[in-house]
């Protein structure tokens, strides 16, 4: 992974074209770039970056935000029941005690 200004980009080696191909991956919108090697790669993302930003500007519009930091999740209810009754024995937010869930399996992850 590389990332530039906040938007994150994956590559992978690509035989036909005999380079590496990437994809920002944290936007809707579609940012793609090639390189011959890492630094290739750096730089095609970069430019690829910028002018995604300078066409948003040129047409009036917000370019799409990575990450917002808004999470919709889907559960059951009754997984939804135990996570809010779970908060509220803690004291916290149900929002709070979700961010703390996240935060500690991310955490474990990473160890």
């Amino acid at each position: 992974m590389i990332e530039y200004k906040g938007y994150v980009g994956v590559f992978e080696f690509d035989p036909e074209i005999d380079s590496f191909h990437g994809t920002v991956v944290n936007t809707n919108d579609v940012i793609t770039f090639y390189g011959a090697s890492v630094a290739e790669l750096r730089k095609e993302m970069q430019k690829s970056i910028d002018e995604y930003l300078a066409f948003c500007r040129e047409q009036g519009r917000e370019p799409e935000k990575p990450f917002s930091g808004n999470i919709l999740v889907r559960t059951s209810p009754d997984l939804h029941r135990k996570v809010a009754l779970e908060a509220v024995r803690h004291h916290i937010s149900m929002n709070t005690y979700v961010q703390q869930i996240l935060e500690e399996a991310v955490s474990e992850e990473q160890e």
